[in-house]
C-alpha cells in the first residue's frame, strides 16, 4: 500500500544507521540514562502501592485484584482513588513472588527493561509518524525517515521528565500503559497491509488494536486514548484527510463528502469499530469502579476547589503551561507539586499570566499551520504531533473530572511523544534553512548529552527517600508535603531535633496539615513536651474529626498528663473511626490497668503487691522514674515481696547504664 510522502530526512544532517543498529543504539542509551536506579530503595508512593498493598501477597486471591484499586483498597470504598490498574498490580505481585519478598532490585530492573523496550518501539512508531506508512511488495513496512525517527526516539529515550516513571517503581503503570499503547498503534498500522485477497484493511488487526488499547487502560487510565489517536492517524495518513477542507464541506453541506471520503476507504466503519470498542471498555470499567467519583482534598488540587470558574480556568491553563515547560526544559523536577508548591493565580495582574499567553500563542500558531498550510506533509506531521501531545494528556487535564494532583511528571510520559515529533520536525525545517547543518546537529547532540546526564543525576536522587525529598526543597520550597517528608525521613532515622524543624515548617506552610501535626505531636510527646503535643493533636482532630491515629496519640498524651477519663474517651473515639486498631486497644488496656492499680492503691496504700505490680507496669512502658518510685515503696512495705527485689535491681542497673551513656 503506497503512501508517498516528501522525504523528511533529505536535508537533515544526522546519523543514518540500519534499523537493527538504530534500535540497539536507542536501547543502549536509554539503559545508560537510568541504569543507576537499579539498586534503589522503595521510595515515596512505593510504600503504599507495594509494601503495604495486600494484593501482592500470595494469600490474597487473584480475583481481588479486579475489585481493588491501585493501592489495594476496595473500589467501592469512599476513600478509594478509583485508580483501576489490575494488570500493573499483577506484575508487582509476580515481582514479589519471584523475589521471595520485598526486594526492590527486581522491581527496578523490570522498569528499566520496560523503558528500553518502549524506546526501541519508538523507532518504528516515529518512522510511521514522520515518514508515513508504506509497505513493500512483500508486505514489509518501509522506514522512510530513518534519520529523523532515530533522532526522535533518542529524544524520547533520554528525556529527564521520564525519570519518575522509570526510577520510581509505581511508574510501572505508565510504562506498561505506554507499551500496550504503542503496540495498539503498531497493530492498527498492520491492518493496512494488503492481504492475499487484495483487501484494503484487516478487521482482525483493527480488533487487535482495540484489545491492546483495553490492556493499556487496565495498566493505567490514559491507555484508552490510543483509540482516538488511531482514528486520527487513519483519517490523516490512510485517508489523507484535509481537516480544513472537511470543515468547509460540512459547513456548506457538500453531499459529495460522504461518498468521497468516508465510505471510499471504510473510514467510517473503522472509526465505528474504534468508538464501539472504546465505549464498551469505558462502560465495563465504570461498572467495576462504581458511579462515585474519587475522593480528593483541596491540598491535592487546590484549583479544582476554587469557587470561581475564572480562577479554575486560569489555573488549569497555567498548569498546562508548566507541563509544556517541563517538556521543553526539564531541569526543575519534583516528586510532588501539591500543597502550595504552585500558588493559585487569583488575578489577571499576576505576572504568571504571561505563561498562559505564551502557551496559547504557540498552540494557536501550530494549529493554524496544521489546518491551513498548503503543504500536506506539514499538515499531517503537525496534526499528528499535536494529537500525540494533547490527546493522551486529556485524562489529566481536569476537563472531564477532578484529578488528585497539580502537576505529575509521570503523566507526561505519553504526551512527550508529541513533543518529540514537533521538536524533530522543527529541527528538519531549521536544517533545511541552515547553511552549516553540522553545527545544528552538534547542538542537538549537546541537548541529548545534557539530557543523558540530567537523567543519570535525577535517577540517583530517586535511589533513596532522603535524596529524593531533599532534592525537592530547592524546587518547591513552599510545598508543605516536601518539608513533611524530609521531617519524616529524619524522624525515622532518629534525628528528632532536625525532624521537628521540618515538621514545624510544614505546619507553618499549611496550618491544616493534620499529618504533620500528628507526627510533630508524637515527637514532642516522646520528649515530654506534653502541653504543646496536646495542643497540636487537639487541633488535628478538630480539623479532621475522623483522624483515628491523632485521637489515639492524643489519648496517650492525656494519659501521661494523668487525665485518664479524657484519655479513655480519646481512645474510644479512635476505635470508633477505625474498628480494626490493635495499637489503640493495647493503649486502652494499658490505661485501664494503670487506672485500676492507682484506684486500688488509693483504697489501700499499704499493700506492697499493689505498688510492686504497678512498678512492673511502668517498667514495661519505659516510665523508669515512676517504676523506681513504686518498687521502693513496695520494698519498704514488704522487703521480702516476691520478685520485687530482682526487678528493682534490674531497673537500677538499667538506670546506671543510661547515666553512664549520658555522661560519656
Amino acid at each position: 500500500m503506497a503512501q508517498t510522502e516528501p522525504n523528511l530526512d533529505h536535508d537533515v544532517s544526522w546519523f543514518l544507521l540500519p534499523s537493527y543498529w538504530a534500535k540497539m543504539v536507542v536501547a543502549l542509551i536509554s539503559f545508560l540514562c537510568f541504569a543507576n536506579s537499579y539498586d534503589g530503595d522503595f521510595v515515596f508512593d512505593d510504600s503504599e502501592a507495594i509494601i503495604n498493598n495486600k494484593d501482592l501477597r500470595a494469600e490474597t486471591p487473584l480475583g481481588d485484584l479486579w475489585h481493588h484499586d491501585f493501592w489495594g483498597s476496595k473500589l467501592s470504598s469512599n476513600t478509594s482513588h478509583k485508580s483501576y490498574r489490575p494488570l500493573t498490580v499483577l506484575t508487582f505481585r509476580i515481582n514479589y513472588l519471584f523475589a521471595g519478598g520485598f526486594y526492590p532490585v527486581g522491581f527496578h530492573v523490570i522498569n528499566i527493561i520496560l523503558h528500553c523496550t518502549i524506546s526501541v518501539l519508538m523507532v518504528d512508531v516515529f518512522s510511521i509518524l514522520l515518514g508515513g506508512l508504506q509497505f513493500s511488495n512483500k508486505g514489509r513496512r518501509l522506514n522512510l525517515a530513518p534519520k529523523t525517527s532515530l533522532l526522535a526516539a533518542l529524544l524520547f529515550a533520554v528525556h529527564p521528565v521520564h525519570t519518575e516513571c522509570v526510577a520510581g517503581i509505581v511508574g510501572r503503570a505508565d510504562l506498561l500503559c505506554a507499551l500496550f499503547f504503542l503496540l495498539s498503534f503498531l497493530g492498527y498500522c498492520k491492518a493496512f497491509r494488503e492481504n492475499k485477497e487484495g483487501h484494503n484493511f484487516s478487521i482482525f488487526w483493527v480488533l487487535v488494536s482495540v484489545i491492546l488499547g483495553a490492556i493499556a487502560m487496565l495498566c493505567k487510565e490514559q491507555g484508552i486514548t490510543i483509540l482516538g489517536l488511531n482514528a486520527v492517524f487513519d483519517a490523516l495518513v490512510i485517508n489523507k484527510l484535509n481537516v480544513l477542507e472537511l470543515i468547509q464541506k460540512l459547513l456548506h453541506k457538500d453531499k459529495s463528502l460522504e461518498n468521497a471520503v468516508l465510505l471510499r476507504k471504510g473510514l467510517l466503519f473503522r472509526i465505528t469499530l474504534l468508538m464501539s470498542g472504546g465505549a464498551s471498555i469505558l462502560y465495563i470499567r465504570w461498572r467495576i469502579m462504581g458511579t462515585g467519583p474519587p475522593a480528593f482534598t483541596e491540598v491535592d488540587n487546590p484549583a479544582s476547589f476554587a469557587d470561581s470558574l475564572f480562577v479554575r480556568a486560569i489555573n488549569y491553563n497555567y498548569y498546562y503551561s508548566l507541563n509544556a515547560w517541563l517538556l521543553l526544559c526539564p531541569w526543575w523536577l519534583c516528586f510532588d507539586w501539591s500543597m502550595g508548591c504552585i500558588p493559585l493565580i487569583k488575578s489577571v495582574s499576576d505576572w504568571r499570566i504571561i505563561a498562559l499567553a505564551a502557551l496559547w500563542f504557540c498552540l494557536i500558531g501550530l494549529i493554524c499551520q496544521a489546518l491551513c498550510s498548503e503543504d500536506s506533509h506539514k499538515r499531517r506531521i503537525l496534526t499528528l504531533g499535536l494529537g500525540f501531545l494533547i490527546i493522551p494528556f486529556l485524562p489529566a487535564s481536569n476537563l472531564f473530572f477532578r484529578v488528585g494532583f497539580v502537576i505529575a511528571e509521570r503523566v507526561i510520559y505519553l504526551p512527550s511523544i508529541g513533543y518529540c515529533i514537533l521538536f524533530t520536525y522543527g529541527f528538519s525545517l531549521l536544517s533545511k534553512q541552515a547553511k552549516k547543518k553540522k553545527i545544528l546537529a552538534v547542538a542537538v547532540l549537546g541537548i541529548l548529552l545534557i539530557n543523558v546526564m540530567r537523567c543519570a543525576l535525577r535517577s540517583s536522587q530517586w535511589r533513596s527517600e532522603e535524596q529524593l525529598f531533599r532534592s525537592a526543597l530547592s524546587v518547591c520550597p513552599l510545598n508543605a508535603k516536601v518539608h513533611y517528608n524530609v521531617g519524616k525521613n529524619l524522624a525515622d532515622k532518629g534525628n528528632q531535633s532536625a525532624a521537628i524543624k521540618y515538621y514545624r515548617e510544614a505546619v507553618r506552610l499549611n496550618p491544616k496539615y493534620v499529618h504533620a501535626m500528628n507526627n510533630l505531636g508524637n515527637i514532642l510527646k516522646e520528649r515530654n513536651e506534653l502541653q504543646e503535643a496536646e495542643e497540636l493533636l487537639s487541633l488535628a482532630v478538630q480539623i479532621q474529626p475522623d483522624f483515628a491515629a491523632a485521637w489515639m496519640n492524643l489519648g496517650i498524651v492525656q494519659n501521661s498528663l494523668r487525665r485518664f477519663e479524657e484519655a479513655e474517651q480519646s481512645y474510644w473515639t479512635a476505635i470508633k473511626h477505625r474498628k480494626k486498631y490493635p495499637d489503640c486497644y493495647y493503649n486502652l488496656g494499658r490505661l485501664e490497668s494503670e487506672a485500676l492499680f492507682l484506684k486500688a492503691i488509693k483504697a489501700n496504700p499499704n499493700a506492697a503487691s499493689y505498688h510492686g505490680n504497678l512498678a512492673v507496669l511502668y517498667h514495661r512502658w519505659g516510665n523508669l522514674d515512676l517504676a523506681k518510685k513504686h518498687y521502693e515503696v513496695s520494698l519498704k512495705l514488704d522487703p521480702m515481696a516476691p520478685g520485687t527485689k530482682e526487678n528493682y535491681n534490674l531497673l537500677r542497673r538499667k538506670l546506671e547504664q543510661l547515666q553512664k551513656k549520658g555522661s560519656a
